[in-house]
């Protein structure tokens, strides 16, 4: 059974475009990566220094080979050794954050593209998402609740209210919009941070591919309803 609707007022409060997703590459990784490029002793490195010694370490690879072993770091578990060879092709000249059907596998195609764009100075395809705050205010302050335990499914039905009709959200996920499950959502929307919380309203940091997201920016304020996906329950 469907979710009852809630009813919200939404408003966009800012937005910005972005090449680099906020606070993924740590220095961690940098380490990590170096260690698969056989440099001795990344420890050793300062801090400062490791992002620009990974980059550098990577263009003593063709990029094929980077790309492999960036991907390798990305997906150890998620892709199979053949899978990882015919991506690193692809990711030369597609945008596979866009254009790859396994949705899953987006964010980590576009942090693994945009670390080797800047390596190689533009021989992999330039990055582009997209980061905003909205506010939701709910007609019954009740309803802030469906935001509590997974928000993506409902966050992502109001912003979709948001965008034109023939907007690529909608037009691929109508069904899961208007229905009770919508696993893809957490996969669209790479980063929800919960910025503000009031009695009847939240205020929500988004981060997403700009193929998903970036006519929001046209939107100012709408009413608009969503729901939860439902939870289904299997009989013992």
């Amino acid at each position: 059974m469907l979710t009852p609707a809630s009813k919200f007022t939404v408003e966009r409060l800012t937005f910005s475009t972005l090449t680099e997703l906020p606070n993924t590459w740590k220095n961690q990784d940098y380490k990590e990566l170096l260690i698969k490029m056989n440099y001795d002793n990344p420890d050793a490195i300062s801090e400062a220094e490791l992002k620009e010694m990974c980059l550098m370490s990577f263009t003593d690879l063709e990029p094929r080979e980077a790309a492999e072993i960036v991907l390798s770091y990305l997906f150890p578990e998620e892709l199979t050794a053949g899978q990882i060879e015919n991506l690193a092709h692809q990711m030369l000249t597609e945008k596979l954050w866009e254009e790859n059907p396994e949705l899953p596998l987006h964010k980590g195609f576009y942090q693994g593209t945009q670390l080797l764009h800047d390596a190689y100075n533009g021989t992999f395809p330039s990055t582009k998402a997209v980061e905003f705050q909205v506010k939701c205010t709910a007609e019954n302050p009740a309803d802030l609740a469906i935001f509590a335990d997974a928000p993506a499914a409902p966050l992502l039905r109001l912003l979709a209210a948001g965008l034109p009709a023939n907007a690529l959200l909608n037009r691929l996920f109508s069904t899961q919009l208007a229905g009770d499950s919508f696993e893809e959502a957490q996969s669209i929307l790479w980063q929800i941070t919960t910025k503000e919380t009031t009695d009847t309203s939240i205020v929500f940091d988004v981060v997403s591919s700009a193929n998903w997201l970036e006519d929001f920016k046209y939107t100012d304020s709408y009413e608009a309803t969503t729901h939860a996906d439902t939870q289904a329950t299997e009989a013992a």
